[in-house]
């Protein structure tokens, strides 16, 4: 009797070993690329930086956005597409025209974000929140949220956007509600 109770705590403690085991194997990161070499984590930290820059200038000259795009750039809000440096500033243009002033601090967000290089061209693909703070003591407010994915070319060092696809999730301004298709 003495026995069997034995092997029957060494076949359980065998058995959840093996669960356990098994879980581990399972558990272990499977990693279907080669690691980034240190060129492509340099380009990253660049579009980044690009990302960070052209984010923090909303609010203020929107006219110079069209200098982070190729000359042939395209540029599509919601379904506004627009195409070269001259137009990509207008469509900014219309859109400060056409929204009001928010009062407040207001911040863009960028999170989720996955950048894939592949030599002198990129993918960027990112989650972006607006977040207003009215008040020092206030709570902050969420403004609007969406997805954005970026094609970006690297040119004399520096990268640009090729084409750009940002889609509103929520906080969409009425000036798109012409143009929007959900994607």
């Amino acid at each position: 009797m003495k026995q069997q109770n034995g092997i029957k705590k060494v076949a359980r403690s065998v058995g959840w070993a093996g669960v356990m085991g098994a879980a581990l194997v399972f558990a272990l990161p499977v990693r279907a690329e080669a690691p980034p070499t240190l060129a492509q984590l340099q380009a990253r930290a660049q579009i980044q930086d690009l990302l960070m820059d052209y984010y923090s200038g909303f609010g203020a000259d929107e006219s110079h956005f069209g200098d982070y795009y190729l000359a042939d750039g395209v540029l599509d809000v919601n379904g506004d597409i627009a195409q070269g440096q001259q137009a990509i500033g207008e469509l900014y243009r219309r859109l400060a025209s056409d929204s009001p002033p928010r009062k407040g601090l207001f911040r863009m967000l960028l999170t989720n974000l996955r950048i894939k290089v592949h030599g002198d061209s990129a993918t960027a693909d990112m989650m972006w929140t607006g977040v207003l703070n009215t008040d020092l003591h206030a709570p902050p407010q969420f403004a609007e949220q969406g997805r954005e994915h970026d094609e970006l070319v690297r040119r004399g060092g520096h990268w640009l956007f090729k084409h750009r696809v940002i889609t509103a999730d929520s906080g969409m301004p009425a000036m798109f509600d012409r143009t929007y298709k959900k994607r």
